[in-house]
């Protein structure tokens, strides 16, 4: 796979070529270039998208750049990907995208570099460990948008009326919590597991990791099928799913109705990014949070942590007008703007100092202690776009059916396609 920088253009035949793309693919008569956005978006409702923040983006940047225009597409968490696929095929590329990952992206050579497209202002401002996650062998494609990540939510006034005094700090704890809330708080689904395709790898990464395993291990071989994984789907089946302590089908819940549920007081535990804080806020829920159970007899573990990614494409060659459009979207206001509205941690130091010094904030706090000894994605493996797609179209089977089953089927699936990628 070839990861380099696009050479310096020597050749006449080249630079006009490039002349014609710039003036041929998003630019009008007047010289005006139009740069095309796809955005995931992190709202529950049209009140909370997050198409109002970049509308708002886009319409100030243009105010301030009359012959930059910003086309702005939202696109919900389960559709992006095939979205994005669907442009691309179809030869109408984005220029921007921001979304959950970027090496498929990086290994098809369809980006920038970040160097290419970020000011050294912008760059120095982001921070490092985020900056080195963006890499794909040395290069950084990925530029890190937001971050979080997770930790134990529950409900305290069902916590009450099952006379549970704290929460739970190991899976038999769990599972004993979970026995009494069936018992006594009719109608409650005692522990929520989004294992459908919105939320699949960050709930199995944070259960495997929980369990001793995880993955991938620390020099990128996925680890899907390890015998801690194995041992950690199976005791879910048998301890959560099978007694029905959570929803009879795992693998067709998604973040959103889950989180939902339980800002309505119809989840009694679940694991939760910052977004909930919110939610749960509006549903006037008493609840609170502590750090992720972890299986019993094991020191205490990491929380998994998470980056949502924008990356630039060279399709349409608007590689100037994307570095202006950066600068001014990766401004502190606007970076804490977007992590404000969806209760999320910034990834500049900036915006980062801005937020955890403020008092308001002071519920974020816990999610930023966790990013210092959090596991993350395999992020710089072109792979991991078909893993985690093949692991949120599957791995709910893991605790309805035969685990080594199905996590032997994704490991397998994970080895060829980490080999076809590397050829």
């Amino acid at each position: 796979m070839n990861t380099r920088a696009q050479a310096p253009t020597r050749l006449l035949g080249t630079a006009l070529a490039g002349a014609l793309l710039l003036t041929g693919c998003g630019g009008q008569d007047d010289g005006t270039v139009t740069l095309r956005l796809v955005a995931a978006d992190y709202g529950e409702s049209p009140e909370t998208s997050s198409k109002l923040y970049w509308d708002d983006v886009a319409r100030r940047f243009e105010a301030a750049n009359p012959k930059i225009r910003v086309d702005v597409e939202v696109t919900s968490w389960t559709d992006i990907g095939k979205r994005v696929d669907d442009l691309v095929g179809r030869g109408k590329s984005p220029d921007l995208l921001q979304t959950g990952g970027f090496a498929d992206q990086a290994a098809a050579e369809r980006l920038y570099p970040a160097a290419d497209v970020l000011s050294l202002e912008t760059q120095a401002n982001i921070m490092e460990s985020f900056s080195h996650a963006g890499q794909v062998l040395g290069t950084q494609f990925g530029i890190p948008f937001v971050s979080s990540s997770r930790v134990l939510f529950y409900n305290k006034a069902i916590f009450q009326k099952a006379g549970i005094t704290q929460p739970p700090a190991t899976w038999n704890e769990l599972r004993q919590a979970a026995e009494k809330i069936k018992a006594k708080v009719p109608g409650v689904t005692p522990y929520g597991l989004p294992l459908g395709p919105e939320e699949a790898p960050a709930e199995s990464m944070l259960w495997t990791l929980s369990g001793g395993g995880s993955l991938s291990d620390d020099v990128g071989n996925y680890t899907i099928d390890s015998p801690q994984n194995q041992a950690t789907f199976g005791w879910l089946r048998t301890n959560l799913v099978d007694t029905r302590l959570t929803y009879p089908d795992p693998g067709k819940m998604n973040r959103t109705p889950v989180f939902t549920d339980f800002a309505a007081g119809k989840v009694a535990m679940l694991n939760g990014h910052p977004t909930l804080l919110r939610m749960a806020s509006a549903g006037k829920i008493d609840f609170g949070t502590a750090p992720i159970p972890r299986k019993d007899g094991l020191a205490r573990t990491g929380s998994l942590g998470v980056a949502d990614w924008m990356m630039a494409f060279k399709a349409n060659g608007h590689k100037n007008e994307i570095k202006k459009f950066l600068s001014f979207v990766y401004t502190k206001d606007n970076q804490l703007k977007f992590d404000e509205a969806y209760n999320l941690l910034p990834v500049t130091q900036d915006a980062f100092t801005a937020m955890t010094s403020d008092g308001r904030h002071e519920d974020l706090k816990q999610f930023a202690a966790g990013l210092t000894n959090a596991s993350f994605y395999p992020f710089g493996d072109p792979a991991w776009a078909d893993v985690s797609n093949r692991i949120k179209a599957g791995i709910g089977g893991a605790v309805t059916g035969d685990a080594k089953q199905v996590l032997e089927g994704l490991q397998d699936a994970a080895v060829k396609e980490t080999a076809r990628v590397r050829r």
